[in-house]
């Protein structure tokens, strides 16, 4: 496979601090997840680069692996307030796997242009040589930024 990494994009009708403030919520992201494998989230909005918070996954939600319910650590890699967010995630599972999910945010018609992405690029080599890649499809970005645009409009 040559594509690592999916991005795509929609219009939200609300300003990018109220998207941002959900992208940088814990519970944020559990509101607007569209796998259905994350359960709840612990810790406190995120405010800077290096920020954690524990995310309290289901991973039979996907019915693919047998992982059963688990927890991964968020840490978040990137930071720009309104602009630009992405985290990696850490857990059971190490090494880490090193892949990144993020949002960036532009102002446009009077809502948001909101661009959702995720890189596998920079994978440990076990995980490239297992062939698991992407765990997520592009259709649950799709998906996500949908519940995105209903929470916040």
């Amino acid at each position: 496979m040559t594509t690592e990494r999916f991005e795509v994009s929609r219009q939200v009708a609300a300003p990018p601090a109220t998207v941002f403030a959900v992208l940088r919520d814990p519970r944020g992201h559990v509101t607007i997840d569209s796998s259905g494998m994350l359960q709840s989230a612990s810790g406190e909005p995120v405010t800077r680069v290096g920020d954690e918070f524990v995310v309290h996954m289901d991973r039979e939600s996907l019915n693919d692996y047998p992982m059963g319910k688990y927890d991964v650590t968020v840490i978040i890699t990137a930071f720009e307030p309104d602009t630009h967010i992405e985290w990696t995630i850490s857990g059971t599972i190490q090494p880490p796997i090193r892949h990144l999910y993020g949002y960036r945010l532009a102002a446009r018609h009077g809502g948001t242009w909101v661009t959702s992405y995720y890189d596998w690029s920079h994978i440990d080599e076990k995980y490239r040589e297992a062939n698991i890649f992407p765990v997520i499809p592009e259709a649950a970005l799709r998906a996500t930024l949908g519940i995105l645009a209903r929470t916040v409009e």
